[in-house]
């Protein structure tokens, strides 16, 4: 479906939800016309606050409205089969925050309801969008640090966060790995693609999710990637690859990263920053312009963020989970 000025319809109303309705309301391509919630006060409260016209109680009504064109799902990780399929079933289409799902069954469920309706989804890897990241990636692939041999990357969050809270809980897919794992997961799989080997280790609560997670990626080529998440432990939040003929560091922030800097052997080192457009760096315009621009191009999903890399992710995580043995409530094996 090809549109001019795209309606977004916003599906939860906490954090993450309202930092991007605020770079959406800010976008003159972008009318966002409806919001929802579990209850009617938080939906009409977060529709006064950024003068949404429409406020539902409700999921169900979000997903029939035809003045929607396109649903953000923000709920947590737990809901997101849930949600998004509801909206995909209703002939919406969908931007899916992440991780995408609670494992990788589900994530297949998403896209092949997808694809059976004919609609655009996305998840909502905001990395993959920034122009800073996809720089680095464009280096990388020309082969300016020669053949990959290692990435690193971090994020771990300080805390402490209370059993009650939702990174404890298992029922909401709690734990460091869905929260902020799939961020040094994704970054190593933009650039070397789903790894052939998977070995980890964890801490876990007493709930029985992790609160700190290391993973070991391995792949055919040799090349390896180290990743680490914690909710019990602040972290630089950085990331470097590592080549044959040199290494970018993003030192801090690397997954809404504004610098990088390359180190050639011979050379002296190269430091690239955001160009002045490209807004502060925690900006989410990038990510709504990439789903803009795809549906009026008529476009099922976005390059940038491929729907069979995100299924790649999730098989990760998956494989990470059960070598650190957690499982959430209502899973099969």
């Amino acid at each position: 479906m090809a549109v001019d000025r795209v309606r977004w319809g916003i599906l939860a109303t906490g954090g993450i939800a309202a930092a991007f309705t605020a770079d959406l309301v800010d976008m003159a391509d972008a009318e966002v016309v409806a919001v929802a919630s579990r209850t009617d006060a938080s939906a009409k409260a977060f529709a006064e606050r950024f003068g949404i016209p429409k406020a539902y109680g409700d999921w169900a009504s979000l997903a029939e409205d035809e003045d929607v064109d396109i649903v953000y799902v923000a709920t947590p990780h737990s809901a997101h089969r849930a949600a998004a399929g509801m909206c995909l079933e209703a002939g919406r289409h969908v931007l899916c925050e992440k991780a995408f799902t609670l494992n990788s069954g589900e994530a297949e469920e998403l896209v092949a309801l997808a694809r059976r309706h004919d609609r655009f989804l996305m998840e909502a890897m905001w990395m993959y969008c920034n122009p800073v990241i996809r720089r680095l990636k464009a280096l990388v692939d020309d082969g300016v640090i020669g053949d990959v041999r290692t990435v690193q990357a971090d994020f771990g969050l300080a805390g402490p966060f209370p059993p009650s809270h939702r990174l404890r809980d298992p029922a909401q897919g709690g734990g460091a790995l869905l929260d902020l794992g799939v961020y040094p997961v994704s970054f190593a799989q933009l650039l070397l693609g789903e790894p052939s080997d998977i070995s980890a280790r964890a801490v876990l609560s007493d709930e029985g999710v992790d609160l700190q997670t290391g993973a070991l990626l391995s792949w055919e080529s040799g090349a390896l990637a180290s990743v680490h998440c914690s909710i019990h432990g602040g972290t630089p939040v950085a990331a470097s690859v590592t080549g044959s003929a040199g290494r970018i560091d993003i030192p801090d922030g690397f997954f809404f990263a504004d610098r990088f800097v390359l180190h050639r052997d011979g050379r002296d080192p190269e430091e690239f920053t955001a160009g002045p457009t490209h807004g502060p760096r925690n900006s989410l315009r990038h990510e709504a312009a990439e789903v803009m621009r795809a549906l009026r191009a008529g476009e099922t999903e976005s390059p940038l963020v491929p729907l069979d890399g995100t299924l790649a992710v999730m098989r990760t995580l998956d494989t990470i989970r059960d070598r650190i043995g957690v499982r959430y409530p209502g899973e099969t094996d």
